[in-house]
């Protein structure tokens, strides 16, 4: 195992305020049970799991609460013991709304309640690759960097692809953020045995750790874990650069690979990444049949008492995350999920936590800028700092007059939200939000056009 500066730097990119300061130094804190939980049924990208229980039931810990409901798709397990006291839509951290489990977890469970029997830990070394990837699955386990795409999918090639490559994202170039850093202080060990799982699944790729350059404890404590792994394993560590966590562009800047536009994915260039909470996640899963109940969530900003990183359930309501950090200092202007370059702006602290919520940010209006859209003064900084190579500024015009194709013929679709466009903008357009609308208005008639085909389909069969 060795250390290595990247060697590829990509077009583009924005250095916003780190602010990373924080809550670095915040070791790990487990949060206290809550006394109510909402526990999502779309913690994931893809469908939504299938709820399996109803109001008045009684769950232990570890149970199977919602069913993975199609291929891409994540099965949800209890987070807590406790009672079921309704099953009701609720707006999760992106705003979308879904069936939730409210979890009454201060209840008495019944004497005769049978006992939950739990995943049984495997022996990595001696378990088949079917049998591996059979937990990930069962653990419930999807990236947990944000995109919330399946892992069991992910480290199941299709046939004709082959992982050359994996690489470990722990870059976590969002502003404020500090929750994968301390997992690699704390956790660096379990990193290091779902490495070997992942390997072992994959059929023995390289592996590249990638770790940006303003961390260079984390690179330490990462040395340390790896240092007498076989085979080839290096740490790359990244010049300071946002978006520096995007897959495609960390793939680029680790092995020198592009990724081609959509619907091509990592694997068509040999790479699988995944998060390093992730990883962690997939070697408890293994070794100790934990599925994926909880994870940490950065809490952090200027309006916060006292910032830290906490390890919570999933479905942890905001409020008890707030109240577990002293509750609030000075009266927050915005509250964020995520960071402030990708994350959703949040109206109320009730919304809860999921398996990819990595940071909650409650800012001042000293941190929050007041401004108005004005109209584009063409002067292609956006375009400068897109770091998919897109001409935003003729984006966000397009759908601005409702041309979405002419958005499409722009390649939006490429777009990976980043927001480095709308950082850079001087009339503070909301560019990324523009291009965001035209990939929904676009996924809505590919979506309409296919279940219109279907339907033909099956008419004419009958």
């Amino acid at each position: 195992m060795r250390t290595v500066k990247s060697p590829f730097k990509f077009k583009g990119g924005v250095h916003p305020d780190y602010n990373k300061e924080l809550a670095r130094e915040r070791a790990i804190e487990r949060l206290p049970m809550p006394a109510e939980l909402v526990i999502s049924m779309s913690q994931h990208l893809g469908t939504p799991a299938k709820c399996l229980v109803k109001a008045g039931d009684f769950v232990r810990r570890g149970q199977l609460i919602g069913e993975k409901n199609g291929f891409i798709s994540v099965c949800v397990r209890a987070s807590a013991d406790g009672k079921v006291k309704a099953v009701e839509k609720r707006p999760g951290p992106a705003g979308g709304m879904a069936d939730a489990v409210i979890l009454d977890t201060a209840a008495e469970l019944p004497s005769d309640l049978p006992a939950l029997e739990p995943l049984s830990p495997l022996d990595w070394k001696t378990a088949t690759k079917e049998e591996l990837l059979k937990r990930v699955e069962e653990a419930g386990i999807c990236g947990m960097g944000g995109a919330g795409f399946p892992t069991n999918v992910k480290l199941s090639p299709p046939p004709g692809k082959r992982c050359e490559y994996l690489i470990l994202n722990g870059a976590e170039c969002e502003p404020y953020l500090t929750a994968d850093f301390r997992l690699m202080l704390e956790k660096a060990d379990r990193i290091r045995i779902g490495v070997e799982i992942m390997r072992k699944i994959l059929g023995g790729p390289a592996v590249r750790i990638a770790i940006e350059a303003n961390k260079p404890e984390a690179i330490a404590a990462m040395e340390k874990a790896f240092a007498d792994i076989e085979g080839n394993v290096e740490i790359v560590v990244l010049p300071v650069l946002y978006p520096q966590g995007s897959e495609k562009h960390q793939i680029y800047a680790t092995v020198g690979r592009v990724v081609p536009e959509p619907p091509a994915l990592p694997i068509d260039v040999g790479c699988v990444v995944e998060n390093v909470g992730t990883v962690a996640a997939i070697a408890d899963a293994v070794e100790k049949g934990e599925p994926l109940l909880e994870r940490v969530t950065t809490v952090s900003g200027d309006a916060v008492a006292e910032p830290k990183n906490i390890l919570a359930p999933t479905g942890t309501k905001y409020a008890d995350l707030i109240a577990f950090c002293g509750g609030e200092k000075e009266r927050p202007a915005k509250a964020i999920s995520g960071g402030t370059m990708m994350g959703f702006a949040v109206p109320s602290p009730e919304i809860a936590t999921t398996k990819t919520t990595s940071g909650l940010l409650l800012l001042t209006k000293k941190r929050v800028f007041q401004y108005s859209s004005q109209a584009c003064i063409n002067c292609g900084r956006c375009v400068r700092a897109c770091p998919m190579n897109l001409n935003a500024a003729e984006i966000a015009k397009a759908v601005e007059s409702d041309d979405i194709k002419g958005a499409e013929d722009l390649h939006v679709m490429t777009c990976i939200e980043c927001g480095a466009c709308s950082f850079s903008c001087p009339a503070y357009r909301p560019i990324t939000q523009f291009c965001r609308r035209a990939k929904n208005s676009i996924r809505a008639r590919i979506a309409a056009e296919k279940a219109k085909a279907a339907a033909a389909a099956a008419k004419e069969a009958k």
